[in-house]
C-alpha cells in the first residue's frame, strides 16, 4: 500500500530549525530536528509521497519571515522545497494536485463548514489541511497521514478505507 504524508505547519518549522520554533510538544511526544529528518528520511526510504499543502507553505512562510534566525537562509531552503513540490520532484507530490480544492465551489463548501470547525478550535489553516488530506485519501486506498504536533489536527486524520473484493456467488 502507498502512503501519503502531509506536512503541517509545527513540523516544517522543526525541521527547517526556525527560531523560537525548533522543538515541538512534550515529553514522549516531543519533536526536534533530529526526530523530524528520522522519520522524513524513513518515509522517503519507503516510498511515501510528501505533501506541502498551500496552508502549510503559506504559514510556514509567514513564520521565516517573522524569526530571528537567519530569514534569508531559511527562505531559500524552503523555497527549494516548494520548488521540488512545484517541479514534481520525487518525494513531493505535484502541488497542481491540490488546485481542484480552491476552486470557488470547493472555497463555497470550506466557507459552510469552517465555522462548525472553528467552534472546536480548528484554525482554517488546519481546515484546509484537513481537506488536503481527505482529497488525497478519497483517491485511492493509499494511506495518509497528517504529520503534525497538533493533536487536534491529526484527530482529522482520514482512516484508510479497505479495499473492497467481491465476493463469489456459490
Amino acid at each position: 500500500m502507498s502512503k501519503v504524508l502531509i506536512m503541517d505547519t509545527s513540523i516544517l518549522c522543526v525541521w527547517l530549525q526556525i527560531a523560537g520554533k525548533a522543538t515541538l510538544g512534550e515529553g514522549k511526544d516531543s519533536w526536534d530536528y533530529e526526530r523530524v529528518n528520522q522519520k522524513i528520511e524513513t518515509e522517503i526510504a519507503a516510498k511515501t509521497i510528501l505533501v506541502l499543502p498551500l496552508a502549510s507553505i503559506i504559514e510556514t512562510g509567514n513564520h521565516i519571515a517573522q524569526s530571528s534566525g537567519n530569514r534569508y537562509h531559511l527562505a531559500l531552503s524552503f523555497a527549494e522545497l516548494i520548488r521540488k513540490t512545484v517541479n514534481n520532484e520525487t518525494p513531493w507530490a505535484a502541488f497542481t494536485v491540490q488546485s481542484d480544492l480552491w476552486s470557488a465551489e470547493k472555497l463555497n463548501d470550506l466557507a459552510e463548514k469552517w465555522p462548525r470547525l472553528a467552534a472546536n478550535r480548528l484554525s482554517l489553516g488546519d481546515a484546509t489541511i484537513k481537506d488536503v488530506a481527505e482529497y488525497y485519501a478519497e483517491q485511492s486506498s493509499t494511506k495518509v497521514e497528517i504529520f503534525t504536533g497538533d493533536e487536534g489536527l491529526k484527530a482529522y486524520e482520514p482512516l484508510v478505507k479497505p479495499a473492497f473484493i467481491p465476493r463469489r456467488r456459490k
